[in-house]
């Protein structure tokens, strides 16, 4: 038995395992082993996240050099989910969980921390108590910014949200505190400020950069974020650099990490019309140098790793996610791994001990759903830990490829192709599935949905049509919501250009997508009533005035309101106010417990169908978010999926 299937037979105790599973949606279904991982600064002992039955995660330590011991520290309660963990010390452990109180528009989701041993023991609430006379409710009681990899002392630097009170004429706001996880001492090192939004340090300590964001009227989050720096040495704030966003595009420096040694904020700005990585000296000078760009898309991933989070690297996307990096050893060391895992040539480092000594990584493919293993750099070993999908481990999956198809005015449109294993790839039944977002775009690499269709015979096509990220601003355009006629005519065309490729039956292409991706599917049959076949919408937005609406009682209100715009184009582009043009039958599914898309969308869809006579199936899933992520509920989902589009499509259930 491999090892990282037996460590995921462990830590999934009460789930059938791959051997054990007949059914293809059972096994595609079921969410990754892996949530998140972490070692421990002295590298002898690794905390996992682990994906248990149905939508229950636990938390457990094991020591790195032995997994077969891996034991259970934390569950997740009725209530609340376990989010993360990681390490405070060698002896101490920091844990987020998170919950929604409540349910439709009147839920919230709050955030808290907690610290507990490896052993399980000890557990106490990390995150501030509550404070009498409260005016604010506090969402996220903040999280960790810096694990003070210089303090040989048991002390962590996280931020807080400080409430207003009744009886104190502070305004309260966010400011950060010392804590010490072990006696739960805290201390203040920033004041709050009502306009903070966001604190960095460089790694060892020292806080060198506050976001600032004003509230106009309403309380709402102005467009603008103001950023600005400490020399070293000083306590005294000098400005640095101003973001603004219009709803649709930001421009400015946006700092995401300080160098302490080069004493340089990393951060992304446009550059040519591309997101590109910048940096710029906190000494004064504010001399600003561009670090690395690529000329036809953007640059949008900044690798950082070990206890300081340092800059090693940036990643981005042209056909594959690519890396680039500025650490020599790292460099010398990826191009090693990719010789050791031709079939894996994904790589990411997601995790360090205190010295480096130890690096955790995850390996993975297009066919190869992933594995996390460990690198010992003193004996040059590679040991893997966990198979991300053990359940598929005996499943043959379909190669991803990267094509392009033209769009009605000739512009060529990126887009990722995925063929049943077996067959000719032609006259099939296929569906187009657009992303989510829309301010998103889809990667090569292994897609749980995507293959789950081609395992059931469908050819697949992901379109990045306009309104992705990713390619500039060119390519953004307005968003997917206000410039929605391009976007929905560049998935309508890859559609056509399957039909037209003799890829599919013309009479067998449907349409699935989730969230923005469930909006575009049901847009597209809006504005061509007559190219799809079947739709299936999973936490669709159905109505832009609605969706716009659902965030007035939130800070970011204003952004929202400018990426969907208002007037008629907001009615035209609007799914449930067009209920009467779609003409193919409609399976839509929602979490009641969604905070991202509000469970409303779906219900107002369903009637306004219903009320047009059509054909619509509707499933709602109790006290799920926005991804499902609940084993039983998405082996529900592609079971009545397959069996939908079966029916709609007059497939064979075979």
């Amino acid at each position: 038995m491999r090892k990282g299937f037996l460590l995921a037979t462990l830590m999934m105790a009460g789930a059938a395992s791959a051997a054990d599973h007949s059914d293809l949606a059972k096994r595609f279904g079921a969410r990754e082993t892996v949530d998140q991982m972490a070692i421990s600064p002295d590298g002898t002992k690794v905390v996992a996240v682990i994906a248990g039955p149905g939508r229950s995660r636990r938390a457990g330590v094991f020591p790195v050099d032995d997994i077969a011991k891996w034991k259970p520290i934390l569950a997740d309660e009725p209530d609340r989910a376990i989010s993360e963990c990681d390490w405070a010390t060698d002896s101490r452990l920091v844990c987020s969980f998170y919950a929604v109180v409540g349910r439709g528009g009147d839920a919230l989701g709050m955030q808290r921390l907690i610290a507990i041993n490896p052993d399980g023991g000890q557990l106490k609430l990390l995150s501030a108590p509550e404070v009498p006379g409260a005016i604010d409710v506090v969402q996220n009681a903040g999280g960790v910014i810096d694990w003070l990899g210089d303090d040989t002392g048991a002390h962590i630097m996280m931020t807080r949200q400080f409430p207003r009170t009744v009886e104190s004429s502070s305004e309260g706001g966010l400011g950060v505190e010392r804590v010490d996880p072990v006696g739960m001492s805290r201390q203040t090192i920033e004041t709050p400020r009502a306009d903070a939004r966001e604190y960095i340090t460089d790694g060892h300590g020292t806080i060198r950069i506050m976001g600032t964001r004003p509230r106009g009227p309403g309380g709402y989050d102005d467009s603008h974020t103001d950023y600005l720096y400490r020399a070293v040495g000083s306590r005294g704030w000098v400005p640095l650099s101003r973001v603004t966003s219009d709803g649709v595009v930001a421009t400015g420096f946006d700092p995401s990490a300080v160098d302490r040694d080069l004493n340089v904020a990393y951060g992304f700005d446009q550059q040519d019309g591309r997101m590109a990585l910048f940096k710029i000296a906190l000494d004064g000078s504010m001399k600003r140098d561009l670090v690395f760009a690529d000329p036809h898309v953007d640059v949008n991933g900044l690798v950082r790793i070990g206890r300081q989070q340092r800059v090693v690297g940036v990643s981005y996307v042209t056909d594959k996610r690519t890396t680039e990096f500025f650490d020599p050893a790292l460099k010398k060391l990826r191009a090693s791994l990719t010789k050791a895992l031709p079939d894996q040539p994904l790589v990411s480092f997601i995790g360090a001990d205190g010295d480096e000594g130890k690096l955790l990584l995850w390996a993975g493919s297009d066919v190869d759903p992933g594995h996390y293993m460990v690198y010992t750099k003193a004996t040059h070993e590679l040991h893997n830990l966990a198979d991300a999908r053990p359940e598929l481990a005996d499943v043959r999956l379909a190669p991803v490829k990267s094509i392009s198809f033209p769009a009605a005015d000739g512009t060529m449109i990126p887009a990722y192709l995925t063929l049943p294993v077996d067959g000719t790839g032609k006259n099939l039944p296929a569906i187009v599935m657009p992303h989510g977002g829309p301010s998103a775009r889809d990667e090569w690499g292994f897609d749980w949905l995507a293959q789950f269709f081609a395992a059931r015979g469908y050819a697949v096509l992901q379109p990045n049509y306009r309104g992705s990220t990713g390619y500039g601003a060119m390519w953004f355009q307005q968003n997917g919501f206000k410039s929605w006629k391009t976007a929905i005519g560049d998935v309508n065309d890859a559609g056509r250009w399957l039909a037209k490729q003799g890829i599919a039956d013309p009479a067998k292409l449907a349409i699935v997508g989730w969230s923005y991706g469930g909006y575009a599917a049901l847009q597209s049959a809006v504005l061509d009533p007559d190219l799809y076949k079947a739709i299936i919408a999973i936490a669709p937005v159905t109505d832009l005035d609605a969706f716009r609406k659902e965030h007035e009682a939130y800070q970011d209100y204003k952004q929202v309101a400018a990426a969907i715009g208002s007037g008629p184009q907001t009615r035209e582009g609007s799914p449930a106010q067009n209920a009467a043009r779609i003409t193919a039958p409609v399976l839509i599914f929602h979490g009641d417990a969604d905070q991202n898309v509000l469970v409303n969308e779906s219900r107002l869809m369903n009637a306004r169908l219903k009320a047009a006579g059509k054909r619509v199936d509707y499933v709602e899933f109790k006290g799920l978010r926005h991804q499902l992520d609940d084993g039983d509920a998405r082996a529900e989902l592609l079971d009545r999926s397959d069996a939908f589009l079966r029916t709609s499509l007059g497939i064979s259930t075979k």
